[in-house]
């Protein structure tokens, strides 16, 4: 089965991935991206950092929490209340239309609701 191409991400969720990762860099101490991207752990480019920050790419969910797991837990002047701001962060982006957890969900439900079942019995 051919995939299906999925629709632009609108510019609003692209710009609210990009602040959930600018606010999760500076809570872990990095005032400037470069100084991410320079760290050999850093899982993405300078350029990369930037698209995402701005909005102007969004990351996969995979390179989403590659970035969080990053910055809350491979930082070393991360605080330890960052990991609480990491985990909001990902609740907050999986719940966006960009990562299709939402869509998931509402099939689930659909699909365990009474009556959604197709066999006889």
């Amino acid at each position: 089965m051919a995939r299906k191409r999925q629709p632009p991400i609108d510019a609003e969720t692209a710009r609210t991935i990009g602040r959930l990762l600018r606010s999760l860099r500076k809570a872990a101490g990095f005032r400037a991206v470069r100084d991410a991207a320079s760290r050999r752990e850093c899982p993405a480019a300078l350029q990369t950092i930037y698209a995402y920050e701005r909005g102007g790419l969004v990351p996969s969910l995979k390179q989403f929490l590659d970035l969080v797991e990053f910055y809350s837990l491979n930082s070393p002047g991360a605080p330890p209340a960052i990991r609480h701001e990491a985990v909001a962060a990902i609740v907050t982006a999986v719940s966006l239309p960009a990562y299709h957890l939402t869509q998931a969900i509402g099939l689930i439900e659909r699909l365990t609701a009474p009556g959604a079942s197709r066999e006889k019995p």
